[in-house]
């Protein structure tokens, strides 16, 4: 019986045997995974090749390099082209400054002008001195406002090597008021006066706005309180 069994399991007859493996499954994964990553760095490794061997990654390089040079120049120029705007504003704003002080220097001249052409007109209405001495020369007057006389005159020492003349000045008018003849200094009194050849000298004078002024006369006191000078002009 025996000798039947082991016949039967040795013959084409005996049944099938099958293999199985006993690895676990986690690391059957692992060798799959393994094996699928040595595959993609063969891959990879051909792919870098074959870009060697067809010369793209040194055309690639060589661009890149041609493009950071064009970069690196294009923001040199932008940097030169900010430096010559802001050099242009700095110098348009200095202009501006420039045209304005120039533009106030002209305003001013301008001014000193018109003062000089109303002194040229004032000297000429004077008349030639004739004798030394301290004279008043030019006295005018015109009202200025009701109640109100605005006078200009020069005062001239002829002698040219004459001292300083120290002393002061005082103001009357006279005219009628209420049909009345009447009179009055001026209300801000006798004023200082100093000159070397020559002093030009203008104020106002405050009266009752019913007055007619019919004269203006100015008197120049020594500091002893000596007439020195006098001249009476009809308005």
């Amino acid at each position: 019986m025996r000798w039947k069994l082991w016949r039967r399991r040795l013959s084409v007859s005996a049944p099938r045997m099958i293999v199985r493996s006993h690895l676990p499954w986690p690391l059957r994964w692992a060798v799959a995974a393994v094996v699928l990553g040595f595959s993609a760095a063969i891959a990879l490794w051909a792919f870098e090749f074959g870009k060697d061997i067809a010369g793209l990654d040194r055309d690639a390089k060589a661009q890149a390099a041609q493009l950071q040079a064009e970069v690196q120049r294009l923001r040199a120029e932008n940097e030169r082209a900010l430096a010559v705007a802001h050099s242009a504003e700095s110098l348009l704003k200095a202009e501006r400054a420039s045209q304005e002080r120039l533009a106030q220097v002209v305003r001013q001249l301008e001014d000193e002008t018109r003062t000089l052409k109303a002194d040229l007109g004032f000297f000429e209405r004077l008349i030639p001195s004739s004798g030394p001495g301290l004279q008043v020369r030019g006295l005018q007057a015109q009202v200025q406002a009701p109640g109100q006389l605005r006078y200009q005159m020069l005062v001239m020492h002829n002698a040219r090597s004459a001292a300083q003349f120290a002393g002061r000045y005082e103001m009357l008018v006279s005219g009628t008021l209420a049909g009345r003849p009447w009179s009055m200094p001026s209300a801000a009194g006798p004023k200082d006066m100093k000159l070397k050849q020559y002093l030009r000298i203008e104020g106002l004078i405050d009266h009752p706005p019913q007055a007619v002024i019919k004269r203006l006369q100015v008197r120049v006191l020594d500091e002893a309180g000596a007439v020195k000078a006098t001249q009476t002009v009809p308005l």
